[in-house]
């Protein structure tokens, strides 16, 4: 289990508890649980990578206490 800290930019993060093996698509719902916006409406990235929905948070190298950005689309 490894918590993934999301920032908004816009003054909001979000402390998100996931397993390694959970895809984006299931980040993006689990954020989109705690923010109240819809998980299509979601757009996760690290600087300019935008993160794919079917790949998993292992194979992008998304470790414990990582800090990713959150965009709504």
């Amino acid at each position: 289990m490894i918590e993934v800290v999301l920032n908004d930019r816009l003054g909001k993060k979000v402390r998100v508890k996931c397993n390694e093996d959970d895809t984006i698509g299931d980040l993006k719902k689990l954020v989109a649980a705690q923010t109240g916006t819809r998980a299509d409406k979601i757009r996760i990235q690290k600087w300019y990578n935008i993160y794919k929905d079917h790949i998993t948070l292992a194979d992008y190298e998304i470790h414990d206490g990582m800090g990713l950005e959150l965009y709504y689309n």
